[in-house]
């Protein structure tokens, strides 16, 4: 038996997943679990961890040190993106987190982060012989590839993730979002993202498959809406038909931070992140012209145990 430990260090929320391979090749997920450590909070638009959040990072992963010792596990995979990547302090981090806790942990470019990722959605779901446009919204970076069930057509990852989003837009979420700031955003993106338009352009894609994160939120909200509460071991594919994000991102935005709080299938972790998020993935369906959206449960994390299991 070989135990895998899968680590993905976001800019706000720390992954583990724990997996069992046995001799005859099969998998089973011993253990799963997502902190809301906010890496980047206070310090991501100044390029730096601060010291508050640093040791909040510390704090969860030895905690996770705990759990993998407890499972016995032989290999551990750890991966940081955007928060790490950007920050002046980010290599001191890293050698703190293998003195406090033993756990190396690899820095990946923008570029390979977009690889993990689409090698993790290919894990969950049929992309197709028609090329389609992965959107993963982290804390730091937005991740965008456009591949088909061959492989990947183009990737690029952009640092405007949903916590430098509310830092430049929305930095006080108690009140809802004004159609200024939503303005605003937008300008933004149509600015920051030309790489992309020019790709769409280029490769036709008809579908947003929404990887994880933000999207996974806005499924379990749909459910919740209709009393069913999702299954985690379940499909790691699911629905979210546009008619339904259309009515979830119009009610988010006239939404404060209390009322946001309050919907059921809401994560703590995700109710501020996910109106700048939303205002992001309203943008791609319109500006592209796409009307499917599919969701990934599945993510770096994935991607990562996928290329483990390949070597």
């Amino acid at each position: 038996m070989r135990r895998f430990a899968l680590i993905d260090l976001g800019t706000n929320t720390f992954h583990l997943l724990i997996v069992e391979l046995d001799a005859q090749g099969g998998q089973q997920t011993l253990y799963k679990t997502k902190v809301p450590v906010k890496l980047g909070e206070g310090g991501i638009s100044k390029g730096e961890i601060t010291p508050t959040a640093r040791e909040r990072g510390l704090k969860t992963l030895a905690e996770f040190r705990e759990i993998m010792e407890q499972q016995q596990v032989t290999v551990v995979k750890a991966t940081a993106t955007s928060a790490l990547r950007n920050a002046s302090n980010g290599p001191e981090v890293v050698r703190a987190i293998k003195e406090h806790t033993g756990i190396e942990v690899e820095i990946v470019s923008g570029a390979r982060e977009a690889e993990l990722i689409f090698k993790g959605v290919q894990q969950a779901l049929q992309i197709g012989p028609k090329p389609a446009l992965v959107m993963d919204i982290g804390g730091g970076s937005v991740e965008f590839i456009i591949g088909t069930d061959k492989g990947i057509l183009w990737k690029k990852s952009f640092e405007i993730g949903a916590q430098r989003l509310l830092d430049k837009f929305y930095p006080d979420q108690e009140p809802s979002i004004q159609p200024a700031q939503v303005k605003a955003l937008r300008h933004y993106l149509q600015d920051q993202l030309q790489k992309l338009t020019a790709a769409v352009l280029q490769h036709q894609p008809e579908v947003l498959i929404g990887s994880s994160g933000t999207f996974d939120t806005l499924v379990d909200m749909d459910l919740a809406q209709q009393g069913i509460v999702r299954d985690v071991e379940g499909s790691p594919e699911m629905e979210l038909p546009l008619t339904t994000f259309q009515r979830q991102y119009k009610e988010l935005l006239q939404m404060n931070r209390a009322e946001r709080l309050a919907i059921p299938g809401m994560l703590a972790m995700r109710v501020d992140m996910i109106v700048v998020a939303c205002v992001a993935i309203d943008w791609v369906l319109e500006k592209y012209n796409l009307d499917q959206m599919r969701v990934s449960a599945y993510a770096l994390k994935e991607g990562m145990l996928a290329e483990l299991l390949q070597q």
